[in-house]
């Protein structure tokens, strides 16, 4: 098997190289937030010796509570001063409230209980054997927009996506008489670059829409984010990237790759180490695993719609209000919204225990809680970076830096005169090519979200659709960057089929993709903007500031 190396990686010129150059030159992302701390610390100093300030409009000011300006220590004509991390409060508050910072981090505790759930569905094989189903006996002529949709929707199983979609789908092409690096690719572009892409929610919109709450919070104390706020916009997302994936394969990739060598097809079906078969007991659990899942939606859906109705909430609007049709059911499935963390966690769960009793994998409840254990093993490096993460966002708020630099933003954007969906245009690109030098999407929304959201809400725009934006910008370019994370054992699968696949070999087939779902992806945005479609989980496009 042929492994990408040193020479291979070093070997790029102009702009590639430069992209390699720079990113490689960057930090590890927990580093990065330490080097971001101290930048606040020095920066906050600073700020609070020269007296920086804003002030906050009197439409903003007479909707704040008065916690939320005791918080920020904002005054009765709304002036909000910088406060320096070097302080004796401020000191004593981060020492002091270290355990709190890290353990009340919004996303932490949303994205943990995702993953083991998640976690357990990928240990017992459900994830892998899904996406096997789900390839193995595509019609010919449907086989691009297939793969393109089962690795979007792979994106529930992370890793598992990438480890057996990826070499699956080249097995799936060659096995109908296709270019196997074709496979390969439309598989990457569904996997990586429609990242966001889902018709479903998962741990990733746990991530970053917890992210989104906790800059949101520098505004308005307890903003109710929840994870489907950005549901019908992903969907959406999906049914777009899909048609874009096809096209992208079958009339612009393929017929430029060099034709496949037939003599060495066998062989390399061989010595692939992928099976694509289902076995008997596979089926049995993939048929056992879907009665499980229908029995969790139906569980959830008594809950929503059955006596009590315990995740709805009846009391969300005044009885005056109800008898005058004007307040939505919307409005009143916050608790339903809210619920589907957990939903997920027993969806994921009782699935693959189902599965796992099938094929063998599960043996007791003892496996169910080693594969849960072995699970939160591997979230070791998120839980560094969160306790970087949290304590950055932390001390940025504390400064109230990210409050002054949301106010003279917005101001910005004010007096540029640009309509919404412009803003959030100039959002997507700004990330995807951010997206270049930092490649992973939670790192670069917990140091971009406490400006960037907090300015959007300031200028009308939701917390939910910049959160949009940015993952439309983010995805679109991880299919280019050698610094994405998966970057290399994409190019290792490629080896197998073709020993002189290169790291440009595979930037220079994904380009294309990427600058067809970032053009969509934009126009999406844009158009969604315009119209003010709502996002889903009760979220709209627009914000404007609650009054007391």
């Amino acid at each position: 098997m042929n492994s990408p190396t040193t020479e291979n990686s070093t070997t790029q010129k102009g702009f590639l190289a430069w992209v390699e150059r720079t990113g490689n030159a960057l930090p590890d992302p927990v580093f990065l937030f330490v080097y971001l701390i101290l930048a606040i610390i020095i920066i906050s100093a600073l700020s609070a010796a020269f007296g920086v300030s804003e002030t906050l409009s009197p439409q903003i000011l007479s909707g704040m509570p008065d916690a939320q300006k005791a918080r920020f220590g904002i005054g009765d004509d709304g002036t909000i001063m910088a406060q320096s991390m070097l302080s004796a409060a401020n000191l004593q508050r981060l020492f002091v409230e270290m355990p709190k910072t890290f353990t009340h981090f919004h996303p932490l505790g949303m994205v943990l209980t995702v993953m083991l759930g998640a976690g357990v569905a990928e240990r017992s094989g459900l994830f892998g054997t899904a996406m096997r189903a789900a390839v193995g006996n595509a019609p010919k002529y449907l086989l691009t927009p297939l793969v393109a949709f089962i690795a979007m929707m792979g994106n529930l199983a992370a890793d598992a996506a990438y480890v057996v979609l990826i070499p699956l789908a080249a097995l799936v092409f060659v096995a109908a008489g296709r270019h196997p690096i074709a496979g390969i690719a439309a598989a990457f572009a569904g996997v990586s670059g429609g990242f966001s892409a889902n018709l479903v929610m998962g741990q990733l919109d746990a991530l970053l829409l917890g992210i989104t709450a906790e800059a949101a919070n520098i505004l308005v104390a307890d903003y109710p984010v929840n994870i489907a706020g950005n549901w019908y916009f992903i969907a959406v997302m999906l049914l777009i990237y899909v048609p874009v994936i096809w096209y992208v394969t079958d009339k612009v990739i393929e017929p430029k790759l060099a034709p496949w060598d037939t003599d060495a097809q066998q062989t390399n079906l061989n010595n692939t180490e992928v099976k694509q078969n289902l076995t008997n007991e596979e089926k049995r659990g993939l048929k056992w695993a879907g009665l499980a899942l229908l029995g969790v939606i139906l569980v959830w859906l008594a809950l929503t719609f059955g006596p009590g109705t315990p995740l709805v909430n009846e009391g969300a609007c005044p009885d005056a209000q109800l008898a005058a049709g004007g307040c939505s059911f919307q409005a009143r499935l916050t608790p339903f919204y809210q619920s589907l963390i957990g939903g997920f966690f027993f969806l994921f769960i009782v699935s693959a225990w189902a599965y796992g009793a099938a094929v063998g994998t599960v043996k007791g409840h003892r496996d169910i809680v080693k594969m849960m254990s072995e699970a939160m093993k591997d979230m070791g490096y998120y839980l560094v970076l969160v306790f970087a993460a949290a304590h950055f966002v932390a001390m940025f708020n504390w400064s109230n830096l990210g409050l002054i630099f949301a106010i003279k933003g917005a101001a910005a954007i004010e007096a540029s005169q640009l309509p919404i969906y412009a803003v959030l245009g100039l959002m997507v690109l700004f990330a995807a090519v951010l997206n270049l030098f930092v490649g992973s999407a939670s790192a670069k929304w917990a140091f971009l979200a406490p400006v960037v959201v907090p300015m959007l809400m300031l200028s009308g725009i939701s917390p939910e659709m910049a959160t949009a934006a940015y993952r439309v910008g983010d995805g679109a370019t991880n299919i280019i960057t050698p610094l994405m994370f998966y970057f290399p054992l994409v190019l290792t699968f490629a080896n197998r089929w073709q020993s002189n696949f290169g790291i440009g070999s595979l930037t220079a087939t994904m380009i294309p993709y990427s600058v067809w779902m970032l053009i969509t992806g934009l126009i999406l945005t844009m158009i969604w903007a315009a119209l003010g479609l709502p996002l889903g989980g009760g979220a709209t496009v627009e914000f404007s500031m609650p009054t007391q």
